[in-house]
């Protein structure tokens, strides 16, 4: 024994962790959310692909009335359509997963390599469907809102008054606010300044904020710019005329509602390739079904600065 040197008089940590098997999790993906909008929606299967959405024309044309007993006339009248309703078609989300075979024929112990990639990648589609319901050009929520469903803040806060005023646009059996958890804070921040804190409610095991009863639903997809968004407020499911969401069912490789994983083969790297596929639009069905309020502020830019790259 070296001089000066401290006798080891027992196993240590580092060498005893040689024997030891670590426990070990499956990959966690920090961009998963709980895609609430998805959850919340009525989901309608759709024939090849296109949803026809027919509309009653000028219906406050359809005349009717309230007669005498003694009076012989009544109106007549006829329920009119739009000759030219508008199509939705079905959009993609998809990607081509590879895998080397060898990759999953020697790793896959404890967890499956092939399953993992593949939930892995499912995730990021699933949060792109959430995001394009929400921010597509041609029928997302925000392109979908009439002008005359459009509101402003009052004070760019927003405020129980800001809120009150999409209520009276939505007034038919309003479901939920759908905002950014930054817009739901600050909604909470004006809510407590004016001494009425919002009351909460359990859905799906966890706590939401509400107005008037209606919960305040938060995605981190509805988009940031310049310290604002947008508080959305729907009506939804079929029966209600309200918002719905589209989806092509019995696909090949179906592995939920819309959504397909098909194996594509082994070329000659030795990489499987597999397709997913996820199909899906959405429809709101009478325009007072949706309204938004426009340019709500959530604070300064320096309060979240990563919020705005």
């Amino acid at each position: 024994m070296a001089k000066n040197q401290p006798a080891q008089l027992a196993l240590g940590d580092n060498a005893a962790r040689q024997l030891a098997n670590a426990t070990k999790t499956t990959p966690q993906l920090s961009t998963i959310s709980p895609r609430w909008l998805t959850h919340l929606l009525q989901w309608i299967p759709v024939e090849a692909g296109i949803y026809r959405l027919n509309q009653v024309k000028n219906p406050q044309d359809v005349l009717v009335a309230c007669t005498q007993r003694d009076e012989a006339e009544l109106p007549t009248t006829f329920v009119d359509y739009e000759q030219q309703p508008r199509e939705y078609f079905l959009n993609a989300v998809s990607t081509v997963l590879d895998v080397h075979t060898r990759v999953s024929d020697l790793y896959s112990s404890p967890h499956d390599q092939i399953k993992e990639q593949l939930r892995l990648t499912i995730e990021t589609i699933k949060e792109r469907q959430e995001s394009e319901l929400i921010n597509n050009p041609d029928y997302g929520l925000l392109a979908s809102v009439a002008d005359e469903q459009r509101v402003f803040p009052l004070t760019g806060a927003p405020t129980p008054d800001d809120l009150d005023e999409l209520l009276t646009k939505v007034w038919k059996e309003p479901a939920f606010f759908l905002t950014h958890p930054l817009a739901i804070a600050a909604f909470g921040r004006e809510c407590t300044r004016r001494g009425v804190p919002p009351p909460t409610v359990s859905l799906f095991g966890s706590q939401f904020l509400t107005w008037r009863g209606v919960p305040l639903i938060p995605s981190d997809k509805l988009p940031i710019a310049d310290g604002k968004t947008k508080i959305l407020l729907l009506r939804v499911g079929d029966k209600r005329q309200g918002v719905v969401g589209l989806y092509q069912p019995g696909l090949a490789g179906e592995q939920s509602p819309g959504l397909s994983v098909r194996f594509m083969g082994i070329n000659r790297n030795a990489i499987a390739s597999y397709l997913i596929s996820l199909y899906c639009s959405l429809a709101v069905q009478t325009p007072d079904a949706l309204a938004v309020l426009e340019d709500v502020e959530i604070g300064k830019y320096h309060d979240y600065p990563d919020t705005y790259k």
